[in-house]
């Protein structure tokens, strides 16, 4: 049993050797293309952390920096100069164009959009409220309830269910209640009566004290009474 213990072990290291062994060739044979491998993947490696450090870091805070004034524009609903500028400041058309790949230039599509559906000026609105692209939790849904606001006033009324769904598909408690409603009444006015009812009845059951909820009783009684008559 001995025997065949140690035979096994020595079988077992004759094997590691082996590939040891085949893997010190394979190197040696290859060691040019490997170093050219390793020398491009260092190459790229270094030049993406120098384009993120160098170039794109001081970008970013340089947008940052040149949008303050368009968002305290847009904060006093100033919303020309917050789209325009004002001569000396930089407005959001502006910093879309000069910083587009920045973070900062991807919120100031958010910023424009908002703009243009206060200004009345809902195709251009939708334009820019769909090329910005995020996953926070609060500016998702506003963007896409705020589209569904501008395809309303198109008279686009599937186009605006369908982007007070996406709004309130996200599920918070700020927005959520807020869009179930827009939606629920959106649908009534198409005489969908039944869907309402079911849009309204989950504001009552998951945000009772929302203030769409407070007042929410009302609006499913009004649709159980026509039912009834």
């Amino acid at each position: 049993m001995v025997k065949d213990k140690d035979k096994r072990t020595e079988d077992s290291l004759s094997e590691v050797e082996s590939a040891l062994t085949q893997t010190e060739r394979f190197i040696e044979k290859n060691q040019k293309a490997l170093s050219v491998a390793i020398g491009a993947i260092v190459l790229v490696v270094g030049g993406y952390l120098a384009y993120k450090t160098l170039y794109m870091q001081p970008r970013e805070k340089d947008a940052q920096e040149q949008m303050f004034m368009a968002e305290q524009y847009f904060e006093k609903d100033s919303f020309n100069l917050a789209i325009n500028g004002d001569g000396n400041y930089l407005g959001f058309l502006d910093i879309i164009d000069d910083y587009g790949n920045t973070t900062a230039g991807n919120l100031a599509n958010y910023y424009t959009g908002i703009s243009y559906l206060h200004l009345g000026q809902y195709e251009e609105a939708i334009d820019y409220l769909d090329d910005f692209k995020t996953e926070d939790l609060l500016l998702a849904p506003v963007a896409a309830g705020a589209k569904g606001d501008a395809y309303l006033e198109l008279d686009e009324t599937d186009k605006a269910l369908a982007a007070y769904k996406k709004a309130y598909s996200f599920n918070n408690e700020f927005t959520t209640p807020l869009y179930l409603m827009k939606a629920g009444k959106l649908l009534e006015s198409k005489g969908n009566q039944e869907e309402a009812l079911k849009v309204y009845g989950q504001i009552r059951k998951n945000f009772p004290e929302s203030n769409e909820g407070r007042s929410i009783d009302k609006y499913i009684a009004r649709i159980e009474g026509l039912q009834k008559k």
